[in-house]
Formats: C-alpha cells, sequence, structure tokens
C-alpha cells in the first residue's frame, strides 16, 4: 500500500541512551507492520533521548500494539501519540505580517502619520495609484458561506475555514498573493452578495469558495456584473481548468480529439457545471451529464449538453468525469475498455484509479491529482497583474493548455510543485488580460470608473 493512503502518526517516546536501544524500537515498529518515515531527536537529558518517529499504518490498531510492546519493555517510554495533521493546523495556517520594517521612530513617520498622509493624498488625486502604493494588487478575499466544504457538505463556516486558510497558503507560496478568509454564515443568495459588494473595495480580486449549488451559479454571475474586479468561483472554474489540462494530453496520448470526443459527467453540481461550461466554451460537441436534481439537469441543457441515466453516460461517453461527492458510487463493470476516467470527488473518489484501470480505462486519475490549486494561484496572479475586470473563458483555456504543457512525459499533470507552472499560467492569463484592454494605465481606479 501506498504511503500516502496510509494512517500517519508521529511517536513520540523517550528511550535509554545506550547502544541498541534504537534498533529495539525500529524493529519493534517493523514487526507492528508499520514503516518508519521520518525520525527526529526532539531533546536530550542525562541518560535518554526523547525522539519523535514519523509511523504509516494500514491502521490505528498497529499502534495501539505498538503502545502496548513498548509498556513491556524496560528504557522506554510513549511521551506523546500526534496527528501531524491536526498538529500543522495548531493555531491556524496563515497570518497577517507587516512587509517593512520599522527599527526607528523615523519609520514609524513614514508608515503612518505624518508620512501616511502624503500617500492618501496622491490616491485621492490619481484613484489608479492605490494599486501601486497598496496591497490591492496582490490581495484576494476567499469568501465562503461553508455549504459545500470538500465533500462533507454543509459543516459551516468556521468547520469550513481551515480549507480557506489552506487555499490562502498555496496563494502565498505558489504565487505570493495574500489570500484573506471571509466567512458569511448565511444562504440567503442578497444577504451574501450584498455583503461581498460592501467588502469587495478592499480587495484586488473575490475567490469564491465552497458554496453549494445551486445559488453558487446566481451568486457569481451577480457578483461578477456588478464588481469591477475579478471574481470566480474556485470549485466551478478552477476544476475545470484543471480538468481541460488532463484532457488535452489524454486525448492526445491516445492520438484523438478531444472536441469529437463524447464526454460525460457523473454529477452536475458547481464542479460538474463548471466543467460542461469550459469544454462546451473550448470546443467540445457532445456532452452528456446526468444527475439526480431535474434543475441541474436543466442547467447542462441550456448549455447545449443533453441528459440521461447513469448507464446512458457510462455507456455512451469516451471520457467520463465524476464529481458526485459519492464514493464507490461507479463499479468497475460500469467501466468501457478506453475511456478517459477522472473520478474526483474527495477525500474519496467515485471510483479509484487503479479499479478503474484494472476494468480496462485507458487513463484514470482522481481528485489527488486533478487538484484545482494547478489553475487557480496563476489565473488570479494573472489577473491581477494585468488588471482584469473579469476571468473570462480564454484566460481559462489559455491557463489549461499552459498546464498542460508542463506535464512530465507519459503524464497527464504536471506537480502541483513544481516550480515554474504557476508563473506560466500567470504569465499567460495576464498577456490576455492586456490584449483584451484592462485600466492599468487610466489614472481612474476600476471603482472610480465603475460609479
Amino acid at each position: 500500500m501506498e504511503e500516502s493512503n496510509r494512517t500517519v502518526r508521529i511517536l513520540r517516546v523517550m528511550s535509554r541512551d545506550e547502544p541498541g536501544y534504537l534498533g529495539k524500537l525500529a524493529q519493534l515498529i517493523g514487526n507492528a507492520g508499520a514503516n518508519i518515515g521520518d525520525i527526529v531527536r526532539v531533546r536530550t537529558g542525562s541518560g535518554f533521548n526523547v525522539r519523535d518517529f514519523e509511523l504509516y499504518l494500514t491502521g490505528l490498531d498497529q499502534l495501539e500494539r505498538i503502545e502496548q510492546e513498548l509498556t513491556r519493555l524496560d528504557g522506554f517510554e510513549v511521551e506523546a501519540v500526534l496527528d501531524p495533521v491536526m498538529e500543522i493546523h495548531r493555531g491556524g495556517k496563515i497570518r497577517m505580517r507587516s512587509t517593512v520594517r520599522m527599527d526607528r521612530l523615523s519609520d514609524v513617520r513614514q508608515i503612518y502619520t505624518p508620512g501616511v498622509a502624503e500617500v492618501c493624498l496622491a490616491i485621492h488625486d490619481t484613484p489608479s495609484k492605490a494599486y501601486e502604493y497598496t496591497s490591492l494588487p496582490h490581495t484576494v478575499a476567499i469568501v465562503t458561506n461553508g455549504t459545500a466544504i470538500l465533500g462533507l457538505g454543509n459543516i459551516g463556516v468556521h468547520a469550513g475555514l481551515p480549507v480557506m486558510e489552506g487555499k490562502a497558503v498555496l496563494l502565498d507560496r505558489l504565487v505570493g498573493l495574500s489570500g484573506v478568509p471571509i466567512l458569511i454564515p448565511t444562504r440567503d443568495i442578497q444577504t451574501f452578495v450584498d455583503t461581498v459588494i460592501q467588502i469587495a473595495p478592499s480587495f484586488g480580486a473575490i475567490q469564491l469558495e465552497d458554496v453549494a449549488a445551486p445559488e453558487c451559479f446566481e451568486i457569481e454571475d451577480r457578483l461578477s456584473a456588478e464588481l469591477p474586479i475579478p471574481v470566480m468561483h474556485d470549485d466551478q472554474h478552477g476544476t475545470a481548468v484543471v480538468v481541460l489540462a488532463v484532457l488535452l494530453n489524454a486525448t492526445q496520448l491516445t492520438g484523438k480529439e478531444l472536441e469529437a470526443l463524447p464526454v460525460g459527467l457523473v454529477g452536475l453540481g458547481a464542479a460538474g457545471l463548471g466543467i460542461a461550461r469550459l469544454l462546451r466554451s473550448y470546443g467540445v460537441k457532445d456532452v452528456i451529464g446526468t444527475d439526480i436534481k431535474l434543475e441541474a439537469r436543466a442547467r447542462l441543457e441550456a448549455l447545449g449538453g443533453r441528459t440521461g441515466e447513469l448507464d446512458d453516460v457510462m455507456s455512451q461517453a469516451s471520457v467520463v468525469i465524476a464529481t458526485t461527492g459519492r464514493p464507490g458510487l461507479i463499479s468497475p463493470s460500469m467501466v468501457r475498455a478506453g475511456q478517459i476516467f477522472l473520478a474526483l470527488s474527495n477525500p474519496n473518489p467515485e471510483i479509484t484509479p487503479a479499479r478503474a484501470l484494472a476494468a480496462g480505462a485507458a487513463f484514470a486519475a482522481d481528485g489527488r491529482s486533478v487538484n484545482n490549486a494547478l489553475g487557480f494561484p496563476g489565473i488570479f496572479r494573472g489577473a491581477l497583474d494585468g488588471r482584469a475586470r473579469r476571468i473570462d473563458d480564454e484566460m481559462k483555456i489559455v491557463a489549461a493548455q499552459t498546464i498542460a504543457q508542463f506535464a512530465e512525459p507519459g503524464e497527464l499533470i504536471p506537480s502541483l510543485l513544481h516550480s515554474d507552472v504557476h508563473q506560466a499560467v500567470a504569465a499567460a492569463v495576464e498577456a490576455v488580460a492586456r490584449r483584451q484592454g484592462s485600466p492599468a494605465d487610466s489614472s481612474a481606479s476600476p471603482w472610480e470608473s465603475s460609479r
């Protein structure tokens, strides 16, 4: 079993500082069937060492056996068992920090009063200077109402906050943007829209996140129409961009033209409809989808797609994309030989890639590899750098084409941590924004010119 699919725990053990004790502990862990990752010495005392052992386990019962065995051995004591996922979230994952030094009183006078007044007046006289002398061009609001968190559903804004913080970390580390989580605990569309409109001048762009369908469609449409800054619902469009990138490479490897293939969508929520919209914009002629909700099917039909039952999709589509949030929905017997299969529900897919490939799929992937984090950081960076007021399909398509180009030979998608892909996506999106025309050289900010 791959380590990525195993339970990880950190076992902190005090052991006697004598030859052979580290080896005894390693042997005990191995005899229990666990793998050891990193070993870190935490502290050393008179006659003892305390170390953290990263353990990869097939189940927590292995950990219990290891702890029980250690209680029987002289010279060992378990100090703690830590969950690394919980520990990395302890205290939150983000913090607002200053970008300038403040060592002398003269620094304060420049950063704050009286010096800051000069900057305020410059922006008042030329509003576009806000994009030169403030954080606006690299600040993104990550807005949620907590109604569609991952595959967990409507669990509320605070339970979803770790996801928003994670998005902020990705924006920061991958493209140097500051993401600020904004929690709006309402399902009322008007309240949500009004709230975002009121806070929007504090940000250069709005990233909608984990807002349930169907509300997400109206919310994004209304905010895009009302606001003079980029708005993008990542669950729809970030996912769609990365899916298109995968399909560009998969069809190239199979020698087929994506536009001519029937593409099936299992699940027509935010992600499914976003994928359908972008594929249709790219030129895919035949999109067939299914969903348990009739209104979801109607939305696909309004985009020019057709609908049917699950069996219809599985039997007719050459490409199948599943976004239902229902683990194990698709059995291997449903998979046809040669299909391209993307089962994207997280944390558990509708069918694992291994089972889909064993059933005859030509290519198969899940949400671990087809990750929207390959798309949204560079898209937002490029839109902000190009001073775009909208993120449109042309930008999304060029982002997908750029991502596809960075895949290693024989692979469908590059690594999320590829050193160049996010900067390349940003540059490609910025080029489109500037070619379409931007207000970058205007003396008015988007807010001033939108009045």
